[in-house]
Formats: structure tokens, C-alpha cells, sequence
């Protein structure tokens, strides 16, 4: 299910977030699905469990999750609209940096066709009208 590339420059907590978060955008993991334990998750990564319970307590924080003590971890009931609305934020940020790259010189088309070759990586062909 998930999967960690211990060559990135991303730290492995924040690869944990993003999966999952993709999970539920994608609709792999819906409302009410457990989530793997920290330990068990810990093992089957390989990986320390203090960095597994950081990627958890901030999918806590931002409301994807819900743990319950003694009962694990689960999607929460407003997960995706927690993750709409940081989605909202992102779009703030790229608007800074489309002016910025439009000061520095950059062109409209540049800046396109940058933004559709990363769609279409990310999303897939086919896909950009989702």
C-alpha cells in the first residue's frame, strides 16, 4: 500500500502524509477505514516508529485521521474536505509564484506548459478535466 523511496529529498514522514492523503483523494481509503498501526506500519517499511506517529499526529492535526486509543487509527468522516480546503492554500501559493516567475521573465506559455506537464505525470493522460 504505501510505499517509501529512501533515495528522495522528501522526508519519509512527509512521504507517509502525501500517499495517504493521495489514498483518500483517489478514493482508495474512504471514510471509516482503518489506517495500518504505527507498529505494524513500522515494520513493514522497516522504519522507526517515531517517524510513522509524526506522519500520524499531523494527519490528526489536519483532521484526515481519527485515532482512537486502544483502537487505531481511521480515516475521518471530513478527511476530504480537510483536504480540500488545504488544497485551497496551495493554490494561494502558486499564484505567488506564477507572479514571481512572471517578474523574473518566464512566459504565460512557459508557465503552462510547465503546470500540464506535471498534471499530466501526476494525474495521468486523459484525466485533466477532473
Amino acid at each position: 500500500m504505501i510505499a517509501i523511496d529512501l533515495m528522495s529529498r522528501v522526508p519519509i514522514y512527509e512521504q507517509i502524509i502525501e500517499q495517504l492523503e493521495t489514498f483518500v483523494l483517489k478514493g482508495i481509503l474512504k471514510v471509516g477505514d482503518q489506517i495500518p498501526s504505527v507498529r505494524n506500519l513500522s515494520i513493514q517499511l522497516s522504519i522507526n516508529p517515531n517517524t510513522i506517529q509524526k506522519a500520524y499526529s499531523e494527519l490528526d492535526r489536519t483532521g484526515i485521521i481519527d485515532t482512537v486509543p486502544g483502537r487505531g487509527s481511521f480515516i475521518a468522516k471530513e478527511a476530504k474536505e480537510n483536504l480540500r480546503n488545504l488544497q485551497g492554500d496551495q493554490l494561494d501559493e502558486l499564484s505567488n509564484i506564477v507572479k514571481k516567475l512572471a517578474l523574473a521573465g518566464i512566459t504565460k506559455e512557459e508557465i503552462v506548459e510547465s503546470i500540464n506537464k506535471v498534471f499530466l505525470e501526476k494525474v495521468g493522460k486523459g484525466k485533466e478535466n477532473d
